[in-house]
């Protein structure tokens, strides 16, 4: 018969055998299966599974949870997997939506753009394109800067516009244009200004009447008809004797266009003096008789 310590012995020994038998069988469990089992999995791991279905679902997962940093990782690991599947485009649409809602509006333009030329009948197509164009409204920059994406902004506002004009977005997008094309005037009337502010009068005053040309109901016309003034007066007074005729001239037409429309404007008695030595010049050299 074993003794006592024999059969301790044995006993450890078996008990050892399943331990490690568990132990092992943990080690073996697919991320699936940890998946599966409410284990915590990491989202390196869930996409180093190469198990397609899982990775996405586990997208859906954190989509539907709105961690879009995850959901967005996820989904890029599996489009790959789905290309040409019934489900290919809802992948593209989730991850290029996932950027957007982590306002990583540069990756979601890339992807939106992308979508609606490739999934141009997907259900998705209509949400996907009032996206792209918030993602250019968001990139848009302040008036001091350049406005090449605001002009962009307004485009893919005023497309959509006209290929859904039933959409609930209508009214709110209709807004964000005017919005923006108020920008676009802010920036217009800051170009020409800089040329005011560094005394390059010439070139402002044809940068002035460019953005009364191209915006005529800004908000800056009464600005922008003084400084138009206010130049022509200044070019004048600085020119050559050969110029200044002319140039006397065009301050008295300027004077008058702005006093037309802004008759009680604060700058009148500003110009009244730059008008009368116009006139005293003009006079005193009898040309207004020879024009």
């Amino acid at each position: 018969m074993m003794n006592n310590f024999a059969k301790i012995v044995l006993t450890l020994c078996a008990t050892l055998v399943v331990c490690t038998a568990f132990a092992n069988k943990g080690e073996r469990m697919t991320i699936r299966e940890k998946v599966e089992a409410g284990k915590r999995v990491s989202i390196h791991k869930i996409i180093k599974s190469e198990d397609p279905s899982l990775i996405y679902s586990e997208g859906l997962k954190y989509y539907g949870r709105e961690k879009w940093k995850q959901a967005s990782d996820l989904f890029d690991a599996c489009q790959a997997y789905y290309v040409g599947d019934v489900c290919e485009d809802s992948i593209a649409f989730f991850s290029a939506r996932s950027k957007f809602k982590d306002r990583d509006y540069v990756e979601a333009t890339t992807q939106l753009d992308e979508f609606r030329r490739k999934f141009g009948r997907s259900i998705f197509v209509e949400d996907a394109e009032a996206m792209l164009a918030m993602c250019h409204y968001y990139l848009s920059p302040d008036p001091t800067r350049d406005q090449t994406i605001t002009g962009e902004a307004i485009i893919a506002f005023s497309e959509f516009i006209e290929r859904y004009p039933n959409s609930t977005r209508v009214e709110a997008f209709s807004n964000l244009i005017t919005e923006l094309t108020e920008r676009l005037k802010k920036k217009a009337f800051l170009n020409a200004y800089t040329y005011y502010k560094i005394q390059r009068y010439k070139s402002a005053v044809v940068a002035l009447r460019n953005a009364l040309k191209q915006y005529p109901d800004t908000p800056h016309r009464e600005e922008i008809l003084y400084l138009i003034a206010v130049s022509n007066y200044r070019l004048a007074h600085n020119s050559i004797e050969e110029k200044q005729g002319e140039r006397y001239l065009n301050v008295l037409d300027s004077y008058y266009s702005f006093i037309n429309e802004f008759p009680e404007s604060k700058h009148r008695k500003e110009l009244e003096r730059y008008i009368k030595e116009a006139k005293d010049y003009l006079d005193k050299n009898n040309i207004e008789k020879q024009k």
